[in-house]
């Protein structure tokens, strides 16, 4: 069975050794090289052609946000398959990191996380599913519900129904379909069957660009 490749990317040599030796005492996982800044990590991904990319946000010459776009559109110009980009961030709510999502990031983890939550993200990212620290999603929520005075919501908002709503709702907070399934009193598959219409209509790609979604546009408390 062929192992995930992974490249790291940040400009703290201390810290990619130590990720290095984390992921290496792997047996599914292993790493394809290491960058220090933005436009070595363009380069890195274009001569590994990493499975995932664990990229950091700030770095000098080029941020993690910069060089995900650049990765990704790369990839696509190529007709090769994109590395998932799963960004490292210090603080619970990072704006960069945000934005690094909205770039085509797959998620994000914080960089002091429990060292079994780091491979289990790097692992679900390659099955082309989404991650984001639980607390950092509860920081979101909690700036949103103080009132963070961001954009107001697109006419695409009003396009949900009131159960879709509930529905953004649940799955911006972090919750699994089972759980809003159990929650509101409804099947598996009719709450994917929700979110399916609601990512479409708002014109998202996953429940990442969700809770982001719903950060900018101050949607935390939704009646």
């Amino acid at each position: 069975m062929t192992g995930i490749r992974v490249a790291l990317v940040d400009d703290q040599a201390l810290f990619r050794g130590g990720v290095r030796m984390l992921v290496e005492s792997q047996p599914d996982l292993s790493v394809v090289g290491e960058a220090g800044d933005g436009i070595a990590a363009v380069d890195l991904a274009a001569a590994t052609r990493p499975d995932v990319m664990l990229m950091d946000v700030r770095m000098p010459l080029l941020d993690g946000i910069q060089a995900t776009e650049r990765i990704l559109a790369g990839a696509e110009r190529d007709g090769r398959r994109a590395p998932r980009v799963l960004v490292l961030t210090t603080f619970d709510l990072d704006e960069n990191a945000a934005s690094a999502i909205r770039a085509g990031a797959s998620g994000f983890v914080l960089k002091d996380a429990d060292p079994e939550f780091l491979l289990a993200a790097i692992r679900t990212v390659h099955q082309g599913n989404q991650v984001i620290a639980a607390s950092a999603t509860r920081e979101l929520f909690a700036q949103v519900t103080r009132g963070s005075g961001r954009r107001p919501a697109p006419e695409s908002w009003r396009t949900l129904t009131p159960r879709e709503r509930e529905i953004f709702a649940l799955a911006a907070r972090g919750l699994s379909n089972g759980e809003i399934a159990a929650s509101e009193f409804l099947s598996e598959a009719t709450v994917k069957t929700h979110v399916s219409r609601i990512l479409a209509k708002l014109g998202l790609r996953d429940r990442v660009q969700l809770v982001v979604f719903a950060y900018e546009h101050d949607l935390g408390a939704i009646e």
